[in-house]
């Protein structure tokens, strides 16, 4: 006796997929990519909010400022520390626009969260965040609300642009014309 679920097959012949089908999961595969690349920049603020919270109760999980001046030194005072974040404010918004102007694909707005965050704990070691908190977390909100919409404004430029592409590949069934 043989079980019919035993019995072999004819294998179902392998259809070739078309060049315009392979085409359009491509495309569909690029707007899903930027589709989840477009939050990166909102993900980073608010990473940086929860930095901004820890900072305004005052870093409780840190060991006292005397204790880590007393191994590791005197910090720089709180007006060096200001001339650098205001260097950095500007260097990074000056930065931000030119990427997006050239229209480059940079996703890296996570690495303002940790230059922020350091700013936050320099004024800590230095005693002097109670004065700087708004100053750092002004900078912050500009410099990551710039980035997010630079991040945000490339991915929705990109999808758009990929959709044309399937719209053309639809009705024509061939590659779009490259520009």
């Amino acid at each position: 006796m043989t079980d019919k679920c035993a019995q072999q097959r004819p294998t179902d012949p392998v259809i070739p997929r078309s060049g315009a089908e392979q085409l359009k999961d491509d495309l569909t595969k690029e707007i899903n990519r930027l589709n989840g690349l477009s939050t990166r920049g909102v993900m980073a603020l608010a990473l940086f909010l929860f930095v901004s919270i820890l900072a305004w109760f005052g870093f409780l999980f840190l060991p006292a400022p005397e204790a880590v001046t007393a191994v590791l030194g005197k910090p720089p005072s709180g007006r060096i520390i200001s001339i650098v974040l205001l260097l950095y404010t500007f260097s990074a918004i000056i930065l931000s626009l030119s990427r997006m102007t050239a229209g480059l694909e940079h996703r890296s707005s996570f690495s303002h969260v940790g230059y922020l965050t350091g700013f936050f704990i320099f004024y800590y070691f230095d005693t002097s965040l109670t004065d700087n908190y708004w100053a750092v977390f002004g900078s912050g909100i500009t410099v990551l609300g710039v980035e997010s919409y630079r991040i945000w404004n490339f991915c929705a430029e990109g999808i758009a642009k990929n959709k044309e592409d399937m719209e053309y590949v639809t009705r024509t069934g061939r590659p779009p014309p490259e520009e």
